[in-house]
């Protein structure tokens, strides 16, 4: 789904495994604003912008998780989007954020401004570079409502865990970023029936959840089969 277009978007990025060129930040440039971008640290919770926020400024993951959420009236909260390292976020076509962002956990981001005097003119590796990152920011929306419209409880948390085991660094090995909490608010469910849906799922050997946050998938077949 959107791993095709993530990649994509981060293929001009170093990888930050490799030893790659430092702008004077300290940090992989990213193509055509590498003087401009300003390095910021986020602890744990803090909002990095709020809702109607100005847009003339956009991120992107240097280490840690950001979410992109909204807040109702009523106090719920519903999460749009997770943004691992190398992903851009805070690209907004009008001028005002639409949502507002938060570290997930201890994070640093790098920010750059992209409208007002002084920025540079965009060059086409730039603009190739920020389409990209709208594009997949647009799949990444789509599986997420297709995600959302899922019938029930064990089909969201199912399609949620197989898209964290899409790329896994440990065969089917999920170590989560973000809490339980986090995966209720992003699924529309509550963290009770997140809990609950997990521990069936474990019970009936799909999954095993292990130390921490970190889940083992036992049983990639039935996992998959729930998501058909």
């Amino acid at each position: 789904m959107t791993n095709t277009l993530r990649q994509a978007a981060i293929a001009d990025f170093p990888d930050p495994c490799e030893p790659a060129p430092m702008a004077a930040t300290g940090y992989p440039p990213m193509a055509g604003l590498s003087a401009t971008g300003v390095v910021l640290h986020y602890a744990q919770d803090r909002a990095i912008y709020h809702e109607g926020s100005d847009a003339g400024v956009f991120f992107r993951v240097v280490s840690g998780v950001v979410r992109t959420c909204a807040y109702f009236s009523s106090g719920r909260r519903q999460i749009e989007a997770f943004h691992f390292a190398g992903d851009v976020f805070g690209f907004e076509a009008g001028n005002a954020q639409s949502l507002s962002a938060e570290a997930v956990c201890s994070c640093t981001v790098l920010s750059y401004h992209w409208r007002g005097p002084g920025m540079p003119a965009a060059t086409e590796r730039l603009s190739r570079q920020l389409l990209l990152h709208a594009m997949a920011g647009h799949a990444q929306a789509q599986q997420h409502a297709i995600m959302l419209g899922r019938g029930s409880a064990v089909e969201k948390v199912a399609a949620f865990l197989a898209e964290c085991v899409r790329c896994p660094r440990d065969h089917d090995v999920i170590t989560l970023a973000v809490t339980r909490q986090d995966i209720a608010d992003y699924l529309g469910l509550t963290i009770e029936t997140v809990s609950r849906t997990l521990t069936r799922l474990e019970r009936d050997g799909v999954i095993e959840v292990t130390a921490g946050r970190t889940i083992r998938v036992t049983d990639p077949a039935a996992l998959q089969q729930i998501n058909d």
